[in-house]
């Protein structure tokens, strides 16, 4: 049951920030109050934003090839999860670490599109 409450809050959570880029997207060059409208984050945020998604594309390309993924969180940093010993543990951090690599790209998306526009 926990697992059912935790991933319907994941996917929520993803739906709420698909929402919230969409409507970013939808806004014009300017708002109501003629203020430049902004992306998710500024150039020092992207850069950043850019390198945590490639570190967790290049975690989730090892954890698929190798078969075996770091707990991600805190408390439990040491742990590694195998496919063939920890099925349900390596699939929920898999799942995890495709989630953040997903909003963190669509971030990026976002953002390059407000800033390129015509």
């Amino acid at each position: 049951m926990r697992s059912l409450v935790y991933y319907s809050l994941m996917l929520l959570v993803g739906f709420v920030w698909y929402r919230l880029g969409q409507n970013m997207l939808r806004k014009g060059y300017r708002d109501q109050n003629d203020q430049r409208t902004e992306g998710f984050v500024g150039p020092f945020g992207l850069v950043v934003t850019a390198g945590l998604s490639c570190y967790f594309v290049f975690a989730l390309l090892r954890a698929l090839i190798r078969a075996e993924v770091p707990c991600v969180g805190r408390a439990c940093q040491v742990h590694v999860y195998t496919l063939a010993a920890h099925a349900s543990d390596y699939w929920a951090n898999m799942f995890y670490l495709l989630w953040l690599v997903l909003a963190l790209v669509y971030a990026l998306y976002v953002t390059g599109r407000i800033w390129f526009r015509v």
